[in-house]
């Protein structure tokens, strides 16, 4: 195992940990609150087509 995926595991282990604990919980549901909505929002025929353009390079 190398040291960048020990890492990424001791990281996904902690976030695991994080979000089961009371305040895990807490700043999820806040969090979704603030931004549920704008993460909903349609993207934008403009960036969809930068996006596009840039793939097509």
């Amino acid at each position: 195992m190398t040291a960048g995926e020990k890492r990424k595991s001791s990281v996904d282990d902690l976030k695991a940990e994080e979000q089961d604990s009371p305040f895990g919980v807490w700043l999820s549901r806040g969090l979704h609150q603030l931004f549920d909505d704008v993460a909903n929002e349609p993207i934008p025929d403009e960036l969809l087509r930068l996006i596009e353009e840039d793939r097509n390079k």
